[in-house]
């Protein structure tokens, strides 16, 4: 099932027309009818609450004003980052003296700290 958080692609008669997050997922007083609040992202943002079994929320298809629907859950692609590994021995000495550096730890900034040493004094 769809969670709270997640996205879901809206179907229309079998074709994509919207993204939308799940805002919330409350029961109705029916048995396995659900109350769902979606942000509807386009523009301008809309909120809309329907209610669907939880079936429907599943992303089995239900008919809405006489026209077919269905909600699918968006899923992140996974990120296929090429990996390459050290060909010869100078790029595996390459490689190795790479780790060795020795490393600094970073500086944290703080932006609300930044932010009130650049304001201009009131008086």
């Amino acid at each position: 099932m769809a969670a709270v958080n997640d996205i879901v692609l809206i179907h229309l008669d079998d074709a994509p027309v919207s993204f939308a997050r799940v805002e919330s997922i409350l029961p109705d007083a029916k048995k396995d009818w659900y109350h769902i609040k979606l942000l509807m992202l386009q523009i301008p943002l809309q909120v809309v609450t329907w209610i669907l079994k939880d079936d429907y929320i599943n992303g089995s298809e239900f008919h809405m004003n006489g026209q077919k629907m269905k909600l699918e859950k968006v899923k992140s692609p996974g990120e296929d980052l090429p990996f390459k590994k050290p060909e010869s021995p100078r790029d595996k000495k390459a490689a190795k003296d790479m780790g060795s550096e020795k490393k600094t730890p970073g500086k944290i900034i703080s932006f609300s700290d930044l932010k009130k040493k650049n304001e201009p004094e009131s008086g």
